[in-house]
């Protein structure tokens, strides 16, 4: 990816991240105000497909969270593959300390939740809650910050992201999948089979991915996992390959570039709009107090960036990787700081971790909330008082016309 590449991308996340602030506060003003009921009713309003006797009817809330947030779990699963097979994640070297923050940044945040909810078995489903860092919010900081932060670092904490998305889906994978429907379950693998063979004869038009991801998508939902992976499955068989035509756009790039736009000022929005709305009312300081709401609070605020400096410090010691280029201890400490934006995965892990119910529901999003602002405001600060500097600019590859898929 060239540098002008870099640019774009990150000016797509921060204004992305702009709105996505937007819909928050709104989603904050809404659910604290006379018109509270009609935000509550909304949410639960059930909304239907129905194609003669059968359908599929949810709430409002779960299409959102179930079927739009698929779309960006699509979008998330073609910037793994692409930074995997062609980018800042293509090589040892390159993978390597972004990696190694990345694991330290997930533990850390998840021992520190654990630490203020030892006692209380119910609340320790709650555990990877603070574990992921939102791309949109840190990358919109860091574009306020301009050249105070260098290229290298503004790459590293896009490869650490990544990896921390690509440890979530994991996680979800692994540890919030409710019981299985294997008839159900035995669809989805064979449309998974079907995908990959589309890959390996060399499909190129994305419409036949599209109609069999479609039927990826109801079956993994019937099937108890969870059903934004069937959006990672299906970008994982879009291929990242050309036949070699001079300028030819991947089918990768073609869906991830249209795709990013409806995520990032549409569909983002909409899940922030869905689920930043704390009720303010009856709460107090004791409220902030509560373990659930500590946890992930201090997980984002305190675990995010102690994981991270210590993994990345490790690193540096035993001469695993080095720090990026240009980049002070007191830089990489800032960028650290942001990591503990948890926002938009943050509150998605915690709807599935206690399965909206209503006490500890709040209390997710008010910690999240605490947590992520907390490590934004003192991020920015720590940055804002670096020297502006001119950088050299980060080389990173070309993915383009790259073989493999």
């Amino acid at each position: 990816m060239k540098l002008t590449a870099i640019r774009h991308f990150l000016h797509n996340e921060a204004s992305g991240g702009i709105v996505l602030l937007a819909a928050s506060v709104a989603a904050l003003v809404w659910a604290n105000s006379a018109a509270a009921p009609l935000y509550e009713g909304l949410l639960h309003l059930p909304v239907g497909v129905h194609a003669g006797a059968r359908g599929l009817e949810m709430s409002l809330h779960h299409w959102i969270n179930d079927a739009l947030m698929a779309v960006f779990f699509l979008l998330v699963g073609l910037e793994i593959k692409r930074e995997v097979l062609a980018g800042e994640l293509s090589t040892p070297a390159r993978a390597a300390l972004p990696a190694i923050a990345a694991l330290g940044g997930m533990a850390m945040p998840a021992l520190v939740y654990v630490g203020f909810n030892a006692g209380q078995p119910g609340n320790l489903h709650g555990w990877a809650i603070p574990a992921a860092t939102d791309i949109a919010f840190a990358v919109g900081v860091l574009v306020l910050l301009g050249n105070r932060v260098p290229s290298s670092l503004r790459v590293f904490l896009l490869a650490l992201a990544i990896m921390d998305d690509l440890g979530a889906i994991v996680i979800i994978a692994a540890f919030y999948t409710a019981g299985v429907a294997p008839t159900a379950l035995g669809f989805a693998v064979a449309c998974g089979v079907l995908l990959a063979w589309f890959n390996l004869i060399g499909v190129k038009r994305l419409t036949p991915y599209m109609i069999v991801g479609v039927v990826l998508w109801v079956c993994v939902l019937k099937s108890g996992v969870h059903a934004t992976l069937a959006g990672v499955a299906l970008a994982f068989a879009i291929p990242l390959r050309t036949d070699g035509a001079h300028g030819e756009k991947t089918p990768l790039h073609r869906l991830e570039h249209a795709l990013h736009p409806w995520v990032a000022y549409l569909i983002l929005p909409l899940f922030a709009l869905a689920n930043a709305g704390v009720p303010l009312a009856g709460i107090t300081a004791e409220s902030l107090l509560e373990p659930v709401t500590l946890g992930v609070a201090l997980g984002l605020f305190v675990g995010k960036q102690v994981g991270v400096m210590l993994a990345v410090w490790i690193a540096v010691r035993l001469r695993l990787a080095p720090l990026p280029a240009g980049a002070t201890w007191t830089q990489l400490y800032g960028v650290a700081v942001l990591t503990g934006i948890g926002f938009t995965m943050s509150l998605f892990i915690g709807a599935l971790a206690f399965g909206g119910a209503a006490d500890k529901d709040v209390a997710v999003r008010l910690g999240v909330l605490v947590g992520s602002l907390a490590s934004a405001l003192c991020g920015y600060a720590v940055l804002a008082v670096q020297p502006a500097r001119r950088a050299a600019p980060a080389r990173v590859a070309e993915p383009d016309g790259i073989p493999g898929g």
